[in-house]
């Protein structure tokens, strides 16, 4: 199950768990995401990244997450453009009080556009 919220919903995120601890988050480009160079927003790419993190970890059986973000940091290495850009996320390391994520985002072209790794307490 993923965290279910009308943020998620209203960017269009599409979900998909690879493995117990991999997730791939696909977002669909609309023209409200780009900025005025025309590239996507760096704030809608850093929360595309942010929710493939979270989503790393089981939320409980109502669709809740169970950790809330301590430290995110995000690398922009090229502007993203085309259709969709895709998140892969893999948690790396679970604590008893915190969790250690790693995110890649690429867009149409598999073409790495930003890196991303965040610190999560649990809830």
């Amino acid at each position: 199950m993923f965290i279910q919220q009308p943020f998620d919903e209203f960017l269009g995120f599409q979900y998909v768990r690879t493995n117990e601890k991999e997730i791939k988050v696909t977002l669909p480009i609309k023209d409200l995401f780009l900025n005025s160079v025309g590239v996507v927003h760096g704030g809608v790419i850093s929360s595309l990244a942010d929710v493939a993190m979270c989503n790393t970890i089981q939320t409980d059986v109502c669709g809740v997450q169970k950790v809330v973000t301590v430290d995110l940091k995000v690398t922009f290495l090229k502007g993203a453009k085309g259709k969709n850009l895709v998140a892969c996320a893999e948690l790396i390391k679970s604590g008893r009080t915190l969790t250690h994520v790693d995110c890649f985002i690429y867009d149409d072209n598999e073409i790495l556009v930003a890196k991303a790794n965040g610190v999560y307490a649990n809830y």
